[in-house]
């Protein structure tokens, strides 16, 4: 069985719940035939996998539940042979406006560490190999600020709105905030929005290098979104989850090592077919039909 089965179109039930249709062609369950409960999945485009967070009511607030569904279909997309790159996204409103505070408020210590509270939230960052981009219109607020910024490229409109007010609530970020916000925008701007909890506009996000690209609204954001997404799936999924590699690495390793890293996988791509193919269509100008080995 495909890891990703077709299901129903759910356009009618976006606009009930948003007021707007979304960029979606069908969606797709898990191998198991389970239907998502806070995710809409779909295949906008060829060679594109799309996640819609769909909470609309707690405007996309995160839980265990929803973040289950989330690495389950993240999962999913990075095993499909279809599949070469991801979009994450959720409403004009709020792509996600924070962790669901109901959840955490009752928990521990003991509970918190014991069960390793939230670790889940970085699967992405651990075992996805195919780039993922986020999507951000609204709320992205705490928790969902954090996920856009686990994200490979993420895009904005001008007036997303971004924070990590946990100072508020007697906490601090705990899903990677005070590290990636920090390696985005430096110590000092850093510093002061998370012990101030001030948000940041989208506008600011795109000045600070926080987002790699602004748009002026939802329709120019998804399309922009998809746009780069299909362009990527484009490519040889070889030398694509190979980049994602490098680049990563750069945040974990002193530049010389980096450097070395970087040669070390670029002198393994000349093991690929998609190398020779690549270049052969280059010096021909042809286009190149990649094997995706």
């Amino acid at each position: 069985m495909n890891a990703l089965r077709v299901l129903r179109p759910v356009a009618s039930q976006f606009r009930a719940s948003t007021g707007a249709l979304p960029v979606i062609t069908r969606t797709y369950s898990t191998p198991s035939s389970q239907e998502y409960q806070f995710l809409q999945i779909s295949e906008p485009r060829p060679g594109v996998g799309q996640i819609t967070l769909n909470r609309p009511k707690a405007l996309n607030a995160l839980s265990t539940p929803l973040i289950t569904e989330l690495n389950t279909a993240l999962k999913a997309f990075d095993k499909s042979s279809s599949i070469s790159a991801i979009l994450l996204t959720g409403s004009e409103r709020a792509f996600a406006a924070g962790a669901d505070i109901k959840e955490m408020a009752p928990l521990t210590f003991s509970e918190a560490y014991t069960t390793s509270f939230i670790e889940s939230w970085s699967t992405l960052t651990t075992t996805i190999k195919k780039p993922i981009i986020a999507a951000v219109s609204g709320h992205a607020l705490g928790g969902g600020c954090e996920l856009a910024l686990m994200c490979d490229i993420l895009y904005c409109t001008e007036t997303a709105n971004f924070g990590q007010p946990e100072i508020k609530l007697g906490t601090i970020p705990g899903a990677g905030g005070s590290q990636r916000l920090t390696r985005a925008i430096g110590k000092a701007r850093a510093m002061e929005l998370i012990l101030t909890g001030k948000n940041f506009s989208g506008k600011e996000a795109g000045e600070w290098g926080v987002a790699a690209r602004t748009f002026k609204d939802w329709d120019a954001l998804i399309e922009g979104s998809l746009k780069t997404a299909e362009t990527i799936a484009g490519y040889s999924k070889v030398s694509v989850m190979a980049a994602k590699e490098v680049v990563n690495k750069s945040q974990d390793l002193p530049l010389r090592d980096g450097v070395e890293y970087e040669r070390r996988v670029f002198h393994s791509l000349f093991g690929s077919e998609d190398q020779k193919i690549g270049m052969k269509a280059f010096a021909e100008k042809k286009k190149a039909e990649w094997t995706h080995k």
